[in-house]
């Protein structure tokens, strides 16, 4: 599976989108606020990047950091709140 990173390119008009699905695949696209999600494949991120900032219709383009969001959270609520679903699910052995 392809690793992938969401760009967020704000524009100053959205007439331009069809070109916009080049560099990507368009997920998303805010009409009102005027941004587009575009998903690019991790390794050609850079360079998407330097591709769209050169493009006139486009206001600036910030990165996703989800990738670098550490999503285990069992440190952050307790050991004992994380550990009690499955602790009920032992308990029960009908299911």
């Amino acid at each position: 599976m392809q690793k992938r990173r969401g760009l967020i390119v704000w524009v100053y008009s959205l007439k331009q989108l069809k070109n916009l699905r080049r560099y990507g695949f368009v997920h998303y696209v805010s009409q009102k606020m005027k941004y587009i999600v575009l998903y690019v494949n991790e390794e050609d991120t850079q360079k998407s990047i330097e591709k769209l900032n050169r493009l006139h219709f486009v206001r600036s383009v910030d990165i996703s950091h989800r990738p670098d969001i550490d999503m285990n959270f069992a440190e952050k609520i307790g050991t004992n709140a994380a550990f009690q679903v499955r602790e009920n699910i032992d308990d029960n052995p009908n299911k």
